[in-house]
């Protein structure tokens, strides 16, 4: 059920690979600007994100409150936010946040995929195998299904979109997808 669940997924995401910026005329007055996560470790999920995905952080900083504290054990208030980018510094960004102060609970993702109420993140790589291996390698990881190839009929139905799809759980158990877009053929 999983796998037919992230194909049905990747073919409604497969055309973003292709696609071109919306002509004027045809644009929303709305971007999804970005995706925040709540982490439990920051760094380990940029081991993931950055190191393991290839994602360019854009912006890193521990955010306190008051805005004047001199440090974490005097704020209120205290996190870090880092935000990565793909392709795009304003639109898909994803953004890592770690509560430091007030701790926040855990709440447990294990086995959460594709479930009413969680997401998804899809990202399609130029290397699948490459980032498949390392994003694996992050502590905590689940694989949740090995690269494997599908088809899908094309945006105009005269053809088809082959990818080959993975998913798995990044270290907060966040689903996320890899997928490696092949040529569209007709």
């Amino acid at each position: 059920m999983r796998k037919l669940i992230a194909a049905a997924l990747a073919l409604l995401f497969a055309s973003a690979a292709w696609a071109d910026a919306v002509p004027d005329d045809e644009r929303v007055p709305i971007d999804l600007r970005r995706t925040t996560l709540v982490v439990k470790d920051i760094e380990r999920s940029l081991a993931f994100y950055r190191d393991a995905l290839g994602m360019v952080p854009i912006y890193d900083n521990l955010i306190l409150t008051p805005r004047d504290a001199a440090g974490i054990d005097e704020a209120e208030r205290a996190l870090r936010l880092v935000m990565l980018r793909a392709n795009d510094d304003y639109i898909g960004v994803v953004g890592l946040l770690q509560y430091y102060k007030p701790a926040k609970e855990r709440v447990d993702l294990a086995g959460t995929s594709f479930m009413e109420g969680t997401a998804v993140l899809l990202f399609n790589v130029g290397d699948l195998e490459g980032a498949f291996a390392r994003a694996r390698q992050v502590e905590d990881v689940v694989v949740l299904s090995e690269p494997s190839p599908v088809s899908y009929p094309s945006y105009d139905g005269t053809g088809v979109i082959n990818v080959i799809v993975s998913t798995l759980q990044d270290p907060d158990g966040f689903t996320i997808e890899l997928n490696q877009l092949q040529e569209e053929l007709h």
